[in-house]
């Protein structure tokens, strides 16, 4: 059977969303309203004209054009009750209703809801009230400096206050000033928790929990997670900063705690459940719940499943979540980097001209997706706004999965673009470690090679010994008694040198031993311009990636052009 699903939404996310269900074969039709020029490029998607904000015409339209399947992104249609709508009218939607939306939407509920449930969270407190909310922050007995307005702001709502005094003005511009609307007549004052912020996604079908693999997002406009907070500058999956013991207290303690809570308020949960959390040092802490997939995140998520995407939501939405099969790639990295407007976030510009996409998109394992983009009148891609692109790479190493991506972002040009440099550098170093790559030979060194090529040259150097030379192969410097050889107070003349473009035409014409013959007379001749006579010549060989042939034939030169000038070889290895 073919069917037909409606995707909400317009950006990254939801460009993202509608690639992986692309590629699902029971898909023919992928609507998406109201879509983006980059969405709109994808294989069995059309864009079509909604209005998204009336619950009844969009449950009316699925209807008549038998969508079988509709996906929420956004979380203000969750919250405006979407869901139940179209729940109501027959229609199957991957995204919970409005009851359980309140995970997000309603912040004090959130929070009493985890306090019921023992979820463990940052201690907190709600207020009304401005001034009983600055004498909490002042007397706390925790730091309470981060101030979250109880509603949807957009993203915005949330203020991680430096000192005491911030905190106050950023209660009095949400409940005073009323900067955020209605998303502020209260407010959560919560305490400052340390650690690492990880987010851990689940499909949840109201009883099984499904959870995705551990992402981190970069929220923070500059590097060095410096400048105000945004929407997200980029992610990267999987994220090594929470190992697999507390991976597995998330999805028990947090994820499968929240889901069963939640049904025993008589509240069916369907679709992603998102976990925000620091990784304190007492463990891992919800610092949000989020009713929808993330974004960033998403981007970098969904290309690492396997399975098909369209089934594992259909499956949530008949309950039967626990009978399938959700795979994801091993050992391969995902890391997005997102380029934002000139402005963005405190304003942002339209209009500008983008160059380069096509170019990225040709490579193997290198996507785009658009979140803030148009097209011209005369077909030119153009800036929309805000976050404009996220490119996204894959890799076997998280270290090149993002010197990946940070390369398409520099590739990819429009006037005022902004991007990050840093996005997956704080789990680098993690994954190495956990991937056992902290290695000599990962680092370039191979000791066996090395050791190799000691029994290799071992005869042609020792072929070279003169009056005076001292010291084994390998003992890591050159030895030579002067003394030996009857010169009467000797002054030591050097000579160095090196060979650079005969290197080159060696490699050409794979013919390596005569460069060191050529390297050992070009300094015997410095050393014989003195009036000197050549005693020893040390050798100083580099590489890259160490060839035990190239390099003995190398060593071999050298070894003939030492006999022939009558100087000893100094066994320095």
């Amino acid at each position: 059977m073919q069917y037909a699903v409606l995707v909400i939404g317009s950006g990254g996310r939801e460009h993202a969303i509608a690639w992986k269900l692309s590629q699902s074969p029971y898909v023919n039709k992928i609507y998406v309203s109201p879509g983006n020029s980059g969405i709109s490029s994808v294989e069995k998607v059309s864009l079509v004209k909604l209005n998204v904000k009336d619950n009844k015409e969009v449950a009316t339209w699925s209807k008549d054009n038998k969508v079988n399947l509709v996906i929420i992104g956004p979380e203000e249609y969750l919250a405006n009750g979407l869901a139940d709508e179209l729940k109501n009218a027959g229609i199957n939607c991957f995204g919970p209703q409005k009851a359980a939306s309140k995970i997000e939407a309603d912040k004090y509920w959130a929070k009493e809801f985890m306090d019921k449930c023992q979820i463990p969270t940052a201690r907190w407190k709600g207020f009304v009230n401005a001034e009983e909310a600055k004498k909490f922050v002042k007397s706390a007995p925790y730091p309470a400096l981060v101030i979250k307005a109880s509603g949807l702001a957009a993203g915005k709502g949330v203020i991680v206050a430096k000192d005491k005094e911030e905190a106050c003005r950023a209660i009095d511009e949400i409940l005073i000033d009323r900067k955020f609307g209605s998303a502020g007549e209260s407010i959560v004052v919560e305490e400052l928790l340390e650690g690492e912020e990880v987010s851990v996604l689940a499909f949840t079908d109201g009883k099984t929990i499904v959870p995705m693999a551990p992402a981190q997002d970069h929220k923070r406009i500059f590097d060095g997670d410096t400048g105000p907070n945004t929407g997200g500058m980029g992610a990267y999956c999987p994220c090594p900063l929470l190992n697999k013991a507390d991976y597995e207290l998330v999805k028990a303690d947090i994820l499968q705690k929240t889901v069963d809570g939640l049904r025993q308020e008589q509240i069916s949960y369907v679709g992603v459940l998102y976990a925000g959390l620091m990784l304190t040092k007492e463990g891992p802490k919800v610092l949000e719940f989020n009713c929808r997939f993330g974004d960033p995140e998403t981007q970098v998520v969904l290309p690492l499943l396997k399975s098909d995407l369209f089934n594992i939501m259909k499956a949530c939405c008949e309950g039967s979540l626990v009978e399938s099969e959700v795979i994801w790639e091993e050992n391969l990295f995902a890391v997005g980097v997102i380029l934002a407007s000139r402005g963005y976030p405190v304003s942002s510009s339209k209009g500008q001209v983008i160059i380069g996409v096509n170019d990225i998109s040709r490579e193997t394992n290198q996507f785009v997706f658009h979140s803030g983009t148009s097209i011209s009148s005369e077909g030119e891609l153009l800036t929309n706004g805000g976050r404009v692109l996220i490119t996204v790479s894959l890799a076997p190493s998280l270290a090149l999965a993002a010197a990946k991506a940070t390369r398409a972002a520099q590739i990819i040009s429009f006037e005022g673009k902004q991007f990050r440099t840093d996005i997956a550098h704080k789990g680098i170093a993690r994954s190495i470690l956990h991937h056992g790559q902290l290695t000599y030979k990962s680092s370039g060194v191979d000791i066996e090679a090395g050791n190799s090529l000691v029994s290799a040259i071992k005869p042609t150097t020792y072929s070279t010994q003169r009056l005076g030379t001292m010291g084994s192969i390998g003992s890591f410097g050159g030895l030579f008694d002067i003394k030996a050889t009857g010169y009467k107070d000797p002054i030591l003349i050097s000579g160095t040198d090196g060979v650079g473009t005969k290197l080159k035409i060696a490699f050409e014409c794979k013919k390596h031993n005569t460069v060191g013959i050529d390297l050992v007379a070009m300094c015997v001749n410095d050393v014989l311009a003195h009036g000197a006579e050549p005693l020893f010549f040390l050798d100083y060989f580099a590489c890259g990636k160490l060839n035990v042939d190239i390099a003995s034939n190398v060593i071999n030169g050298i070894s003939e052009g030492c006999r022939k000038a009558g100087c000893s070889l100094a066994k320095n290895c």
